[in-house]
């Protein structure tokens, strides 16, 4: 069970806590429950109206109105107003309910519509990194469970592999060679498949070893494949392992290859990098330094 504070339902909602104890009090919209010790908590179904109030609220409908309709009302009135023509500020809000109530095709149908009007980088950029942000400030809280943040992570993680195949139809294309990986303790797979994504899209030729993958199996698939390029993430936020011994052990073992790196860790650690080493620290620098690399081809 996730028990949510005032201040959970304000962070999620965006409504100010002092309104939300109006709402209860004037509108009955909400009913906390309470601790044996008299604390007042929210469960799931509160912030899944609330969530839907807030959105028919931006909709011009007055909260008096709201709190007189029945909740199948509410959740009708709010499935109209977030079909796919819906205003971004609904739809990023709708997948967030979709998301609590594990609706699939509902959060399928509002991300396919993003994907075919924005594309897929984009999408990802302004909507699915967003939400994920948000999910992880959540999970970290106790304020989202682990299945919903599974949930979301599987849907993209098909997407993305889906994108990514398309891209590998055309291999035609020549491109420098990169392998791409997560280290040991590292399992974060969705940041990896969108590397990959952005790699292949700019005509990289690429390997992706995987998640939590062995020093000794990255420098055997280095030779296997030849690779010019050997790219990791280090996006471990409670890790507390220092990076600058495994950075040296890999650059000293794949000396005639560049290593670029990115990630939580890269940033947050003094690193004193070898000559054969990059930080790449956002999607920017990654595609600046690709399209040099392209350049270089040509």
């Amino acid at each position: 069970m996730v028990a949510y504070s005032i201040k959970d339902l304000e962070s999620l909602s965006g409504v100010k806590a002092h309104t939300l104890r109006i709402w209860e009090k004037r509108y009955g919209i909400i009913k906390p429950s309470r601790t044996d010790t008299n604390i007042r908590y929210y469960m799931d179904c509160d912030l899944q109206k609330i969530l839907n109030i807030t959105l028919l609220n931006r909709k011009g409908y007055k909260i008096s109105k709201i709190a007189g309709m029945p909740n199948d009302e509410i959740r009708q009135k709010v499935a109209e107003l977030t079909e796919v023509g819906a205003v971004f500020e609904d739809q990023l809000d709708a997948m967030m309910l979709s998301m609590f109530e594990l609706d699939e095709t509902k959060f399928n149908i509002m991300l396919d519509h993003h994907i075919s009007s924005k594309g897929f980088e984009e999408t990802m950029n302004d909507v699915v990194y967003p939400l994920l942000d948000k999910l992880s400030v959540m999970w970290i809280a106790g304020s989202v469970k682990g299945v919903h943040e599974n949930f979301v992570s599987n849907i993209i993680r098909r997407k993305t592999i889906v994108e990514i195949d398309k891209l590998n139809k055309n291999e035609s294309i020549p491109g420098f060679k990169c392998l791409i990986f997560l280290p040991e303790n590292e399992s974060h797979e969705l940041s990896l498949l969108f590397l990959q994504y952005i790699l292949v899209k700019n005509r990289a030729k690429v390997i992706n070893l995987g998640t939590a993958v062995p020093l000794i199996d990255v420098l055997e698939g280095k030779n296997i494949f030849n690779a010019k390029y050997i790219f990791t993430i280090f996006n471990d936020s409670f890790s507390e392992a220092p990076l600058q011994p495994y950075i040296n052990e890999l650059s000293k073992n794949a000396q005639e290859t560049t290593i670029l790196i990115s990630g939580f860790q890269t940033a947050s650690q003094q690193l004193n990098l070898p000559s054969n080493v990059q930080i790449l620290n956002s999607i920017d620098q990654i595609k600046s330094f690709i399209r040099k690399e392209t350049t270089s081809i040509n």
